[in-house]
């Protein structure tokens, strides 16, 4: 077999370094950011992204919810929008999000989808999405069904997120809150429990070196960046 790479420019590739994959560990606690999708009085999106708050915070993470009330339609509003301009900030600040949406015509709410739709690839030399770890989870107004969780898992990769492995459907979710909006015990607020310890996990695994896992072949030839020996990590890629 011939092994040579005749189209390679072997300036810019960089052999993955198991090393840069093992930085020093920060040590302040995991910032994550939680999405929600409806506008209701009593949403149920939601009362579950505020009880994966909590549940956060148990595990040691700062959280932040970011209500969408008043963020304007995408394109029908300057960027320099006071709300477009808080999202973007708290998606800089995270370093993991949480997206939760109804399902809505079997797919997730134009809201949630705004919201992600005004946090561009690039924003200001930073990528407010690239490398942050991603959970997704939906409310159903009926049977459980994954389709809007499928569908922002495509979004998540759009936006060059670590989307965890492990998701939550919530079925009949007006069933499982109680009057003070609390979710109660069964086998679905488990499966949140699950999901939020694994969020935790994989944001404090890939944080330090996210910028290294997001780093790419093809834009070090469009940027005309060859890889040095003992090239640094390109802190540009995940602000802190």
């Amino acid at each position: 077999m011939n092994d040579e790479l005749p189209n390679i420019l072997e300036q810019y590739l960089d052999t993955p370094d198991p090393g840069r994959l093992r930085p020093p560990a920060s040590t302040h606690a995991p910032r994550i950011l939680l999405l929600y999708g409806s506008l209701r009085e009593r949403s149920y999106s939601r009362l579950l992204a505020e009880e994966a708050a909590r549940l956060l915070r148990r595990f040691g993470a700062e959280t932040r919810i970011f209500n969408p009330s008043g963020l304007p339609l995408p394109d029908d509003a300057s960027a320099e929008h006071p709300r477009v301009v808080e999202l973007r900030r708290l998606s800089e600040w995270s370093e993991g999000q949480v997206w939760c949406s109804p399902e809505r015509h079997g797919n997730m709410t134009g809201i949630l989808k705004s919201q992600i739709d005004w946090l561009p690839l690039a924003y200001r030399g930073i990528r407010p999405t690239q490398g942050r770890t991603l959970a997704v989870m939906q409310v159903c107004g009926g049977s459980q069904s994954f389709n809007a969780v499928n569908n922002m898992r495509i979004l998540g990769r759009w936006m060059r997120m670590i989307t965890i492995p492990n998701q939550s459907s919530v079925p009949k979710a007006y069933e499982q809150f109680d009057e003070e909006g609390r979710m109660k015990p069964s086998a679905y607020y488990n499966r949140v429990v699950d999901v939020m310890e694994e969020l935790v996990k994989f944001t404090l695994l890939t944080r330090d070196c996210a910028h290294y896992l997001v780093d790419r072949y093809s834009e070090r030839v469009d940027n005309d960046r060859p890889v040095l020996s003992g090239e640094a990590p390109m802190e540009h890629a995940v602000s802190r």
